[in-house]
């Protein structure tokens, strides 16, 4: 029996959908080599636009967001999320920017975590597991 709870709760991990939406391609292979060994299934943005396209079209569970992209900043992909879905979708936002302002202003969007480059792999990957009711590994 507990051999059969372990694989019913992996199945559950493997149908989370995760899109990143980030530019950075370093990034984006980093985070999707780590979450994918976690079992999640990874949908991947390179600009704004096709992040909200992708959220639309694929509803993720989860989005993990970068706050400076070209064609449409992570704030803007964020208030429009905010304003279109009934059902919110959780979102990380990371970024390099060090001012508060700008943290502050995530929040006040809904943001449910935001994280500062350079981070810590294991920061984000407590955060995503918090956000999908997953129990740390």
């Amino acid at each position: 029996m507990s051999s059969e709870h372990r694989t019913e709760s992996a199945d559950s991990t493997a149908k989370k959908k995760i899109l990143l939406v980030d530019d950075d391609a370093e990034i984006i292979d980093s985070l999707r080599a780590v979450l994918e060994t976690r079992g999640y299934n990874i949908l991947v943005a390179r600009d704004g636009n096709q992040g909200l396209a992708m959220a639309e079209r694929e509803d993720p569970d989860l989005v993990i967001l970068d706050m400076m992209m070209p064609k449409r900043s992570g704030f803007l992909v964020l208030e429009k999320l905010r304003r279109t879905r009934m059902v919110p979708i959780r979102v990380i936002m990371i970024t390099a920017n060090e001012g508060s302002r700008h943290k502050a202003y995530a929040e006040m969007l809904g943001v449910d975590d935001y994280i500062r480059k350079p981070f810590a792999m294991d920061r984000l990957m407590e955060s995503v597991d918090r956000l999908l009711g997953h129990p740390p590994r």
